[in-house]
């Protein structure tokens, strides 16, 4: 492929057009460079958005994928509180409720009727959990559908259920990845900074504790995701500190399968009804976030787009800046629907290609592991 900067980013201004011309040509973004796109206004925006969409094309070519997955939250109880989440309920609320097995047993039958090759299981920190009791779902998911991968837990359930037990996250993983565990999700990573972290996730492991449990995983061959959460109180130079660790984590363990953005929906939360977080994050700021990441995470094959917490239109538009994968049919969402998202239920394989035919791209089905069906 061959492009000319100078032509093409002429309308940008002249350091913007400076740094995408070294990124397009090989060069990997400093932090600084990474703050400074971060902070782009105006066209700026849209030149950024230009170079990650040929960043993207050069890495995954004209092709938008999906995996056809099943969300099961086996529970709501948990112990911590964080500021963004309407999720998680205490004992004593109406709504409270953990999975019995026949309930879980039943989600995974429907799953397999709806031929899901992914079920994703997330829930709460419940008080009375402990290793067997995460181990245990995950053999009673893989009993019922052998062949549906799992893509469950997190760093975060990893630490408490080996706290609980008094075994060494290694051992925990170990023992998850025999019961059925596929691949881990990158969550419970939030911003990657300590600072922000004690304000919106207190009561969540540190960032080298979440590091460490990440690279364990990556150690015994279970691949994970990256996620990361803006649009609450962080900086743009927050961003870029979360986006080096992983990149750096990348380069050493080559064990991450994607980078997944979740714009934070705040209309439930208890941060921002406290006034302590913005608004979420606006469009400028979803567009330069799967941008960016795009330039900066010159390791990662794949960024994806979550139509669950930006809306399909937006999510359309970030296809166009740098984003190759539209996540999953997602039956079953609860979190962000809690959060105050709409429309958060099911995206159809047949929305999907809407979408991305509209794009100029083409849609194919994936598997968790980004191997074609």
């Amino acid at each position: 492929m061959t492009f000319d900067a100078e032509d093409k980013l002429c309308w940008c201004s002249p350091k913007t057009g400076k740094i995408l011309k070294d990124v397009l040509a090989g060069h990997r973004l400093t932090k600084e460079e990474g703050i400074f796109l971060l902070n782009a206004k105006g066209r700026d925006v849209l030149a950024i958005a230009s170079a990650a969409d040929l960043k993207r094309e050069e890495k995954k070519g004209p092709y938008v994928t999906y995996v056809r997955n099943q969300n099961l939250n086996f529970t709501n109880n948990c112990i911590n509180s964080c500021g963004f989440c309407s999720f998680c309920r205490k004992p004593g609320a109406t709504d409270l409720f953990t999975l019995e097995r026949d309930e879980i047993t039943a989600k995974v039958n429907l799953a397999k009727k709806r031929k899901v090759t992914e079920i994703c299981s997330v829930g709460g920190l419940h008080p009375d959990f402990d290793a067997d009791s995460y181990i245990s779902i995950l053999s009673l998911i893989k009993k019922t559908a052998p062949d549906i991968h799992i893509h469950a837990h997190n760093p975060m359930e990893v630490w408490y259920g080996a706290e609980k037990s008094k075994i060494s996250t290694i051992e925990m993983l170990t023992r998850m990845r025999k019961a059925g565990l596929g691949s881990m999700c990158g969550t419970a990573a939030e911003i990657l900074v300590d600072d922000i972290r004690k304000k919106i996730c207190p009561g969540k492991i540190y960032t080298q504790t979440w590091e460490r449990i990440i690279r364990e995983a990556h150690s015994l061959g279970i691949k994970t995701t990256a996620t990361i959460m803006y649009g609450h109180t962080e900086s743009p130079c927050d961003v870029i500190e979360h986006l080096d660790i992983l990149r750096n984590i990348q380069d050493d363990t080559g064990g991450f399968l994607e980078f997944v953005p979740l714009s934070f929906v705040h209309k439930n939360t208890p941060i921002y009804m406290a006034g302590k977080a913005r608004a979420g994050a606006t469009g400028r700021e979803d567009i330069l976030m799967t941008a960016v990441s795009r330039l900066y995470l010159d390791n990662f094959d794949n960024i994806q787009v979550s139509w669950v917490k930006t809306g399909r239109k937006l999510a359309q538009v970030l296809l166009m800046s740098g984003g190759n994968d539209l996540g999953g049919t997602m039956y079953e969402e609860s979190i962000s629907k809690e959060a105050g998202a709409s429309d958060t239920e099911y995206l159809s394989p047949t929305d999907m290609e809407r979408i991305v035919k509209d794009c100029g791209r083409k849609l194919v089905q994936r598997t968790t592991l980004y191997e074609s069906t």
